[in-house]
């Protein structure tokens, strides 16, 4: 960890912002600047927990997914919708976590044209392990409060689906 800053840099920006004319906007920036520098140290805390164990948080959010698939093992083409990530970025991480064996491909036995990813017994170690250090180390200690999670997934949820990355109706 870094020693911390002796001010706000991005409380600064929006005085900046404001200062250049553009008032109506800084607010928006701050906050906007905020949540990517936030995703930056959220996902600094993850790596940390899963780069030990062979792991990118793509290739565990890979894993995790198909743990919790009822066979093991989803279609490429599933996966990379549920997952919100191109076809290409799921064949990659597919591809290394195959060679890991972690997990490997299938024909469908329905549909010549798809792919089964399925999930080996060491993934699923893996993956019950990964999950269990990052409940414990991250997501018990993320830093908000209970409250504050309350309100960033609703305040987030809604703008997701504002932008189009959901609709209600289930997939």
């Amino acid at each position: 960890m870094t020693t911390p800053l002796p001010r706000d840099p991005i409380a600064d920006a929006r005085r900046n912002w404001e200062a250049h004319g553009w008032a109506d906007v800084a607010a928006p920036m701050a906050a906007i600047t905020a949540i990517m520098r936030t995703q930056q140290i959220l996902l600094a805390r993850v790596e940390g927990i899963l780069k030990p164990r062979g792991l990118t948080f793509a290739r565990y959010e890979l894993l995790a997914l198909l743990s919790f698939a009822r066979s093991g093992a989803l279609p490429m083409n599933k996966a990379s919708a549920l997952l919100q990530v191109h076809p290409t970025s799921v064949t990659n991480a597919v591809d290394r976590l195959e060679k890991a064996g972690l997990v490997s491909r299938a024909p469908h036995p329905t549909d010549g044209r798809t792919t089964l990813i399925e999930i080996t017994a060491e993934g699923r170690t893996l993956a019950k392990s990964a999950t269990a250090a990052l409940n414990t180390e991250v997501f018990s200690q993320s830093g908000f409060s209970p409250e504050d999670v309350d309100h960033l997934i609703s305040i987030l949820g809604r703008f997701r689906r504002n932008a189009g990355d959901f609709s209600d109706q289930g997939l």
